[in-house]
């Protein structure tokens, strides 16, 4: 490929990105929005969950249309329509989402809200369903999954800043105490929604391919052995719980953090944190998976081992002062942030002990999950909120080695089966309400235990499925990264 496609190609994937920018900024929001409609709707802790699970229950419900309307016109509705067509249709039924904000919150209608978050998401579920596999066709295909790990970096810049430009929306400071009101929530989901559209215009208008030549490569030996649906594949079913339950506790960690911190009491100055010190911390929790991302991304610049080498100290490092940063600019105190750091090295030392094998990584960052989480329960204060944000981190590169062990071998089936893993995005939701509603009974700090279980499930899925997929002839021998 000459230098001028590839330079072509990175040119077209820079819209693309933006995409994945919207999806991280809205994700992470919603962990801003939860506390501010409890508060504003007198909800409980579990109902405050019901915001990720309208969120994340719409990607599922998004998928089954889909495919219900694949089975009915009897082609893929991505085939017909075009890619960069599918990109634009989603954007704009994201828009039409965020314009419910506007008589919700006049009216201040919780489940109006909720409908509208819905069809944001519902939105989102297509452009997901586009922009992964569109991702891969843009360059070599040994690369692609290096640019699905940049565009989770991308990803998770927009989860990085979006709790943080939120709360300065809604309380008109980042810092500062302000009176809450749910109509000042309408203004920023509007301007929102206009960003959805001038998008959706950028992408109808730019190179993007609107049927890229997607590289298929049949994996079985004998044509006739191929199964007939994806589903008779065990790594593949396993990988859909798996899934199901990597999103559920990355988001849940998350979402239910701001109680958690709003149930902390420093005994010496009877601090309590409030929202506006809470965002912080989301954001940080976010540049978590940024980190750990752009630490992925490290082959898609180059494939010299000794620069690759150096780039994986760097990287995560550069990726935290974004953080900090971002954090700078709000008028936050960085003081509390710098240890963090240090906890970076144990990322990066994961990240060397896995040699890039995806159901290695996945085991030891599933079993480091558990320590954070069991660190995070067993102590209190400041130790335990860096304790749960570092799931960000261990959480980072777990979507790439689940996607991945999930669909090796599917050959015809591929992307049958993405479709199905697609759908389980809904865990974020699920797992989220979970454990809002076992924090009303066991109290919000020992709730994390649902994590916990979480991550066990994860580290048992990367054991088992290297057996088989080894009985299938398939072994991964070089690194192999990718994003969310």
């Amino acid at each position: 490929m000459s230098s001028e496609n590839v330079q072509t190609k990175w040119g077209q994937f820079i819209p693309l990105v933006i995409v994945f920018f919207f999806w991280g900024f809205v994700a992470a929001s919603n962990d801003i929005l939860i506390p501010v409609f409890k508060t504003a709707f007198n909800l409980s802790q579990g109902e405050s969950q019901l915001v990720s699970l309208a969120f994340y229950i719409a990607y599922t419900v998004g998928s089954l249309i889909y495919m219900g309307i694949s089975v009915l016109i009897k082609e893929d509705l991505v085939n017909k329509i075009g890619y960069k067509n599918g990109l634009s249709l989603g954007l704009l039924i994201s828009a039409l989402g965020t314009l419910l904000f506007y008589p919700a919150a006049n009216t201040g209608s919780f489940p109006l809200m909720l409908s509208g978050l819905f069809i944001v998401a519902l939105g989102f579920s297509l452009q997901q369903t586009v922009a992964n596999p569109l991702a891969i066709a843009l360059g070599p295909i040994k690369t692609g999954s290096q640019r699905l790990t940049l565009a989770g970096g991308i990803n998770n810049l927009g989860t990085t800043i979006g709790p943080l430009i939120v709360t300065f929306a809604i309380f008109g400071s980042s810092t500062g105490a302000s009176t809450l009101s749910i109509e000042s929530v309408k203004i920023p989901y509007l301007i929102l929604g206009l960003a959805f559209l001038l998008v959706a215009i950028l992408l109808k208008f730019s190179s993007l391919p609107d049927r890229p030549a997607l590289i298929e490569e049949e994996i079985a030996a004998d044509g006739t052995t191929a199964k007939k649906s994806a589903l008779q594949y065990p790594q593949l079913v396993m990988g859909m719980i798996a899934i199901f339950l990597y999103v559920g506790v990355e988001v849940s960690t998350a979402s239910n953090l701001p109680a958690y911190m709003e149930s902390i009491i420093n005994a010496k100055t009877g601090l309590i944190y409030t929202l506006q010190e809470i965002s912080p911390y989301i954001s940080l929790y976010w540049a978590s998976l940024m980190i750990g991302r752009w630490t992925g991304a490290i082959e898609a610049f180059t494939e010299k081992a000794s620069l690759q080498q150096i780039l994986r100290f760097v990287a995560p490092y550069l990726a935290f002062g974004v953080f900090l940063a971002v954090n700078a600019i709000a008028k936050h105190d960085l003081t509390p942030f710098y240890v963090y750091g240090l906890i970076i090295l144990v990322l990066i030392a994961a990240d060397i002990a896995s040699k890039g094998n995806p159901a290695r990584m996945l085991l030891i960052f599933s079993i480091l999950g558990i320590v954070a989480l069991a660190v995070g329960m067993s102590t209190n204060g400041i130790v335990s909120i860096y304790a749960f944000t570092s799931v960000g981190l261990f959480c980072s590169t777990l979507w790439p080695c689940i996607f991945t062990l999930a669909v090796s071998g599917l050959g015809k089936n591929t992307s049958q089966g993405s479709s199905f893993l697609i759908m389980m995005i809904m865990g974020g939701g699920v797992v989220s309400w979970l454990q809002g509603f076992i924090s009303e009974h066991i109290g919000i700090h020992a709730s994390y235990l649902v994590g916990v279980l979480c991550f066990a499930y994860l580290a048992f899925y990367a054991w088992s499925v290297s057996g088989i997929l080894r009985k299938q002839g398939i072994s991964f021998d070089k690194k192999l990264s990718g994003g969310h």
